[in-house]
């Protein structure tokens, strides 16, 4: 991996064969220190039958028994992925936001993306924002519901596939940071774990650290785009350019709302060197106006 680790890249814990080495890199099926190693089977995998027999595998986010899902403990059950709402069509080709049926959909773009062109190269929502997906969310944001991000970041390496979002061959996976104090309070960044998850999936290496807040902002709820802009103009930066320059980026949060912070994520890096920077996030919050009808 380019660049240094931090102090969100926490030591793995899990043996090489779990594809994840103690550098947060991730590669699939082999440790990235070996790249030509041979593929290893973990404890885990050779005695999944006998361990789901007598430890059933069950939902993260409810707790019920999930069936068909052997020698997986992360898999959502049947109820909780049928509450998922998933984006379709019509929405913005730009920042895959719903649209209005009703709207003119002529270029396929919202309001937002229509009347500037937005910074990054592409976004890909895995849900958007509802009951279930805020569930979700906060289940693993707040209740350190760990166990979600396998599963979110699979589902959101799915839709990155399905966006129609030009995807690099070889891309730097980037999580959105959190401010020092906002991350020992919290104990964890919710973004590394997805862009973990995420990474895992596709067999992508993962940068933590690449950027950082340097400056703590007040909480963005009840702002709109352009306070948000403002409160987060020089708030997030690129500590090590060369770990990103020349590179292609997908940026991992966990929710877009009006896009500010990732917007302000994405100047940095590309400030710093960075090619293509693709946004990936679990839920895309509805925006009225984006949606609405679109101006000639």
């Amino acid at each position: 991996m380019r660049g240094g680790v931090g102090a969100e890249a926490m030591a793995c814990l899990l043996p090489c064969a779990s594809g994840m080495c103690k550098r947060g890199d991730v590669r699939k099926n082999a440790c990235v220190t070996g790249r030509n190693s041979t593929p290893m089977i973990s404890l885990r995998q050779k005695f999944a039958p006998i361990i789901d027999f007598a430890f059933p595998p069950r939902c993260p986010a409810c707790g019920d028994e999930v069936v068909g899902a052997p020698g997986q403990d992360d898999a959502l059950c049947p109820s909780c992925w049928s509450r998922l709402e998933m984006p379709g069509h019509p929405s913005c080709r730009l920042c895959q936001h719903p649209l209005a049926p009703e709207g003119n959909l002529d270029d396929g773009l919202c309001v937002a993306c229509r009347e500037a062109a937005p910074v990054h190269d592409g976004m890909s929502a895995a849900t958007i924002y509802g009951d279930a997906s805020r569930d979700v969310v906060l289940a693993l944001k707040h209740a350190g519901r760990f166990a979600l991000a396998g599963p979110m970041g699979r589902l959101m390496a799915m839709r990155l596939e399905a966006s129609g979002a030009v995807l690099p061959p070889d891309p730097l996976v980037v999580p959105v940071p959190l401010h020092r104090t906002r991350l020992w309070s919290r104990g964890y960044n919710q973004s590394v774990l997805l862009a973990r998850g995420l990474a895992k999936a596709r067999g992508w290496s993962v940068a933590p650290d690449a950027l950082r807040r340097v400056r703590r902002t007040r909480a963005l709820g009840g702002l709109d785009r352009s306070e948000r802009l403002e409160m987060l103009a020089g708030a997030i930066v690129v500590p090590h350019a060369l770990s990103v320059a020349g590179r292609d980026i997908v940026l991992v949060d966990d929710v877009v709302t009006s896009g500010a912070t990732t917007d302000a994520c994405v100047r940095a890096l590309k400030d710093a060197g960075a090619d293509r920077v693709v946004v990936s996030c679990y839920a895309r919050v509805r925006s009225p106006w984006r949606a609405g009808a679109l101006r000639d």
